[in-house]
């Protein structure tokens, strides 16, 4: 079933709603070379990697997050940390790679590819500017993937929103549900020349586009104020939400979902990918306090 106006990465696979769990032990940071850049929208660019290491990373964790390292300007590739017996040892300061958080996009394991969505935002950015100019060979390390496995709990009845860095794993989620699924899904990007084909097997789901237009990313109520919109089910005996994208709207939205379902923390995967006005090193404590939050 297609939703709306880019395709799924791999349409064959069988939709199924639980994945396999994912391996325990952690994996050391992984060394991997670009070997296709894509721009799929005027504001996101698809790089797609591979490396020997990546052999060992686990199947279907779309959607779930990892770190992603990138060289700093003296250097033609990071130098990525180690995982020690207490935990990670990092390299000194003036060879410390700069780290982001991004989603898994899709993990090809019989071509060993990882496809990762870079939503673009200037050339000053470390990891959009470095998405932008991304050529065939050049290299940026990962660690993970992290976070639950499923990222969406199995129940009869979903709502999953996000804004446009949250677009990755919206995708990802959708093409692992299964045909019984039933809900709403909304996404907020810029304008109409964001929207991506999304592709899901399950025939009772709607996605709604939000355009922000001439507002500044993170800056609007319009997922909340959609959601409110929604008439809760009549016969759906659980309900399951996954929340995604800038901090002031995914705790509203979270805030909201928690008084109108009555849902708690096994049930609603709510996680602040950013927040307006701050980069992801000043933002870093307050994102782990809200995601470590009780309810």
């Amino acid at each position: 079933m297609r939703l709306s106006a880019l395709g799924s990465l791999n349409p064959r696979e069988k939709a199924v709603e639980k994945v396999a769990p994912a391996k325990k032990k952690r994996n050391s940071p992984q060394l991997l070379s670009v070997i296709k850049t894509m721009r799929i929208s005027p504001y996101m660019q698809r790089i797609t990697l591979t490396g020997d290491s990546l052999k060992n990373f686990p199947v279907g964790r779309g959607g779930a997050h990892i770190k992603v390292f990138f060289p700093l300007p003296h250097q033609q590739q990071p130098v990525l940390p180690t995982l020690g017996p207490s935990g990670v040892i990092w390299p000194p300061k003036e060879e410390k790679p700069i780290t982001r958080t991004y989603s898994v996009r899709h993990y090809d394991p019989q071509l060993n590819q990882l496809t990762i969505d870079f939503v673009l935002h200037g050339e000053k950015s470390p990891a959009s500017g470095w998405a932008l100019n991304a050529r065939v060979g050049d290299k940026i390390g990962i660690a993970g993937p992290g976070g639950p496995d499923p990222l969406l709990t199995p129940a009869d009845w979903h709502i999953i929103s996000g804004d446009m860095t949250a677009l990755p794993a919206i995708s990802a989620i959708l093409e692992m549900l299964p045909e019984h699924a039933q809900g709403h899904v909304f996404i907020e990007v810029k304008n109409q020349a964001e929207k991506q084909i999304l592709t899901t097997a399950a025939k009772g789901l709607k996605v709604h586009w939000l355009y922000s237009e001439h507002q500044p990313a993170g800056t609007t109520s319009l997922q909340l104020e959609a959601i409110q919109h929604v008439p809760k089910p009549v016969n759906a005996s659980s309900i399951s939400a996954w929340v995604a994208g800038e901090n002031a709207a995914v705790i509203a939205i979270r805030d909201y979902l928690k008084e109108k379902y009555g849902l708690n923390k096994k049930s609603l995967y709510a996680v602040p990918y950013w927040r307006y006005g701050y980069d992801e090193e000043g933002y870093h404590a307050e994102r782990h306090k809200v995601m470590d939050e009780s309810y």
